[in-house]
């Protein structure tokens, strides 16, 4: 795989991981949520620059991926929230 390839793939992963990370944190205010995915995408980003520091200019590893974590961590985190809320009660988590 080329390495924005790898890039790409891994914010995909980190935007379901973020998701997971809001669920279990029982998050459903949009400002903390959006705080904490935008800590996770600045350290995924900090990381994957060092990772890729000789292959990839910097500001492509910025901005590759960017749409697909947020996309992902929004729909899921609402889509995951909402089957656990409405199907279970919060009662898997206790």
């Amino acid at each position: 795989m080329k390495p924005l390839d790898v890039i790409y793939a891994v914010r995909a992963i980190l935007g379901a991981l973020t998701a997971l990370i809001c669920l279990f944190l029982r998050i459903n205010d949009i400002i903390v949520a959006l705080a904490i995915a935008s800590l996770i995408y600045l350290l995924s980003d900090k990381v994957l620059r060092q990772i890729f520091i000789g292959k990839v200019d910097k500001s492509a590893v910025t901005r590759t991926g960017i749409g697909i974590f947020f996309i992902t961590w929004i729909f899921l985190w609402i889509l995951m929230y909402t089957f656990m809320k409405s199907f279970f009660g919060w009662s898997l988590f206790l």
